[in-house]
């Protein structure tokens, strides 16, 4: 079958990949210059496949009016007379529910083990993708005991569907990843995962496809001759290819008949033929789906982060993937550089750095490795296409027979990718899925 994806950020690769390795024709499309502009282009880029819980939880709602009121809090809420907003907002309080969350977090897991299976096959096949994967682990600080220890009984529950976790104290922490002696006494302890990884989001993503692009052009892998024309009246070749890349190619419309889309209609009038439509294109896919009637819950969670430049031989700065929790802010090496990660806005749908959430989130990192030369910094803000209950929404859409939806996926993108993409080959191609698919159903 021949496959139109729309997006080539993380999502839109990952679902490339694994639809022509099961033998699928797949056309690429995105809007702009490169593959993995958007929100894969430098997140915090943790693989964290044990510690997949809800942003939506219930100690997020006494919290709420301090978050609101307070500038330099991690989550900043700026009203806007957006009917999308509030009804995304009170979703997101309903699913604040214990009973909802211990729901969530168990089909979460269920998918990003599916993930975290699929990336090491695939890694374990193409050793040579470099993107600075690395099994550093994970460290989720505490400053406050309280909330320590009501991290036990989330560190218990993942314990009950296969995540293994400990409970470190301050002792341990400081054993474990010495550079987090700037906490001092104001660090009450942390939960440890070892099985966690890092990599660079963005690398992975135009290494996937490069792979692509070289199979393509291997003689080895070329498609049988007889194979029938793409129907591609864009590229306006008849040789069927197994992999197309269109760049700077933005889909105006999906056309739709009897039920089916017929084509991806381009900014420019040319139209894409396929069997099947992939809409991958995080918030984006909703100026697509609007037209046909249907709506998706997504809602954009602004984020920022810091990347700066570290030698290898440096031991000051955490080795260890760490995330201080109170703050949001995490701290990851990858490969020689550290990425700082940190905040979610809401209501605010620039993707350009605000400057006064730059300066607080460096004085905050100053405070803890005051060492730094944050001035060095490459600063990056980007729209993290988040759902009230934090799954994405992975399956069939409800205007079309031949659309299909990969979205959804928040700040869990890079660890979703690879399981949230065979989920889908399995439901295009009419098989079994290797986990339910009915949570993350649009």
């Amino acid at each position: 079958m021949h496959i139109c994806i729309i997006g080539s950020g993380v999502i839109g690769a990952t679902s490339a990949w694994f639809l022509t390795q099961a033998g699928h024709q797949v056309t690429l499309l995105d809007a702009r210059e490169a593959p993995g502009m958007e929100t894969s282009f430098a997140n915090a880029g943790q693989l964290s496949y044990s510690y997949v819980a809800p942003l939506a939880e219930p100690s997020v709602i006494p919290n709420l009016p301090k978050w609101l009121l307070d500038k330099n809090s991690p989550l900043r809420f700026r009203p806007q007379l957006d009917p999308a907003q509030w009804c995304w907002g009170l979703s997101f309080l309903q699913a604040c529910q214990s009973a909802t969350v211990k729901r969530t977090t168990a089909e979460m897991l269920t998918l990003s083990y599916l993930s975290r299976d699929a990336m090491a096959s695939l890694l374990e096949q193409y050793a040579s993708l470099e993107f600075h994967h690395a099994q550093s682990g994970k460290l989720i600080a505490y400053r406050n005991a309280e909330l320590l220890e009501k991290a036990r009984a989330q560190v218990s529950l993942q314990a009950e569907h296969g995540s293994k976790q400990q409970i470190l104290s301050p002792a341990e922490c400081l054993t474990m990843e010495p550079a987090l002696a700037g906490f001092g006494s104001k660090l009450a302890g942390a939960v440890y995962t070892p099985s966690e990884a890092v990599g660079d989001c963005h690398m992975f993503t135009q290494a996937l496809i490069a792979e692509l692009q070289r199979q393509e052009d291997s003689p080895a892998d070329e498609a049988p001759t007889d194979a029938p024309p793409t129907g591609d009246s864009h590229t306006g070749t008849a040789r069927r290819q197994a992999f197309t890349l269109h760049l700077n190619t933005k889909v105006a419309a999906l056309e739709r008949h009897q039920g089916r889309i017929t084509a991806a209609r381009l900014a420019d009038g040319a139209r894409i033929h396929a069997d099947h439509f992939i809409l991958a294109n995080a918030l984006g896919c909703r100026a697509l789906l609007r037209p046909l009637g249907e709506t998706v819950p997504l809602y954009p969670l602004k984020g920022y982060s810091l990347s700066l430049p570290v030698s290898e031989d440096r031991d000051d700065i955490p080795r260890i993937s760490v995330t201080d929790y109170e703050r949001r802010i995490v701290y990851a090496r990858i490969g020689n550089t550290l990425r700082i990660a940190a905040m979610v806005d809401m209501g605010d749908f620039s993707t350009e750095p605000n400057p006064k959430r730059v300066a607080q989130l460096k004085s905050q990192v100053s405070e803890l490795f005051p060492q730094l030369d944050l001035d060095q910094a490459q600063v990056w803000a980007g729209l993290r296409p988040t759902t009230p209950d934090s799954k994405p929404r992975i399956g069939p859409s409800r205007s079309a027979s031949n659309l299909w939806l990969n979205v959804g996926h928040g700040a869990l993108g890079f660890t979703l990718a690879c399981g949230s993409a065979v989920l889908l080959q399995h439901l295009i191609d009419g098989q079994n899925p290797p986990i339910a698919a009915g949570p993350f159903a649009p």
